[in-house]
């Protein structure tokens, strides 16, 4: 990921782009601790952490 958790926003929508290019919606619901962070992807309705991500990813920009 290339922002800090201190920039995101939690309940902001932010355009993420995975390794593979593909592009999704994400919701950061904020910290579940320090190591934790969950996340809500709005296509698959699918909560996460992301420990649980197994592949690269980076935000492009807050959607507002």
């Amino acid at each position: 990921m290339n922002s800090t958790h201190d920039e995101l926003l939690p309940g902001a929508v932010y355009l993420v782009e995975l390794c593979s290019g593909e592009q999704r919606h994400w919701q950061y619901l904020g910290p579940f601790g320090p190591e934790n962070q969950r996340w809500w992807d709005i296509e698959t309705e699918h909560e996460f952490g992301e420990a649980s991500v197994l592949y690269a990813w980076k935000i492009i920009q807050r959607v507002e």
